[in-house]
């Protein structure tokens, strides 16, 4: 059986290709310039086969990337063979799910938008089960435990010695719809309270009086690199979830978090709203 192509080979493929379409470059161009064939540079911008940092760090400098760009797919060239902590679990998971996790592994950064559930950085371990056990998709009492101590584990990125910064924009309606029972609510509200005293965590709500706005087709998260051309958007939608790269895309995405946190209430007064619903459960 070959050997599975890990989810840090994947996204140095992904990021060879787009730094060769900015730049222009042929693939002969490319592989020229660096003393490689055509059929190497292709190799490196797919999924599969080894690759020498020495090669990224000197195709990348033809392309023009920036230092920050240039080191981050330096550090997956190096690391294209390593697994995660998840890797005992990854033939179980979804392959949007290794992406995922791999790509929170390595952020610096993420914006939040919910407009249904609490983000699951922030989720409570009961919480996480409501959540689960309101799927359509009846799992089995071990599985649904399976996926909530995945999601625990998770959570111990915001635990680092430099932990992601969250942005977390919640519509109203997270915090008032009250998942699993009054009780459980409870102890989630009190938990984005302490959560949002965090130097790395800025929760804000975006209130039913603001009306329409530019996110109202779903919950999305922005998960940021060293640098903005490094960033990917993932969006969960009901039939799986998408990772965005482009450029147009990207900019969609961080014009409408940008509406999202003017239009939302400001710390306190996102505090001060959640302590009042949590008081009213």
């Amino acid at each position: 059986m070959p050997p599975r192509v890990t989810t840090r080979r994947r996204q140095l493929g992904a990021m060879m290709r787009k730094f060769r379409a900015r730049s222009g470059m042929t693939l002969e161009e490319a592989g020229r310039l660096v003393g490689v064939s055509k059929a190497t540079v292709s190799r490196y911008e797919t999924q599969e086969g080894p690759v020498r940092w020495l090669v990224v760090d000197a195709l990348c400098r033809h392309y023009g990337a920036s230092d920050a760009e240039r080191e981050a797919t330096i550090r997956l060239a190096k690391d294209a063979h390593q697994q995660g902590w998840w890797a005992p679990i990854a033939d179980k998971l979804p392959e949007t799910m290794n992406l995922l996790l791999t790509l929170e592994d390595e952020a610096v950064r993420e914006d939040h938008f919910a407009c249904l559930y609490v983000p699951g950085l922030l989720q409570t371990r009961r919480y996480t089960e409501a959540v689960q056990h309101a799927s359509e998709m009846r799992f089995a009492p071990e599985e649904i435990e399976r996926l909530v101590d995945l999601r625990m584990k998770r959570q111990e990125v915001l635990a680092r010695e430099k932990p992601p910064h969250i942005w977390a924009v919640l519509d109203e309606s997270v915090i008032r719809r009250v998942v699993g029972s009054p009780d459980v609510m409870r102890e989630q509200l009190g938990h984005l309270l302490e959560a949002g005293g965090s130097p790395s965590i800025t929760l804000q709500v975006l209130p039913f009086s603001k009306g329409a706005h530019s996110a109202a087709l779903g919950s999305f998260v922005i998960i940021g690199g060293a640098e903005p051309s490094l960033d990917v958007v993932y969006v969960d939608i009901h039939v799986g979830s998408i990772f965005l790269e482009k450029e147009d895309e990207l900019d969609r995405y961080r014009l409408a978090f940008d509406y999202l946190r003017a239009q939302a209430l400001d710390m306190t007064a996102s505090a001060d709203l959640i302590n009042s619903v949590r008081k009213e459960m």
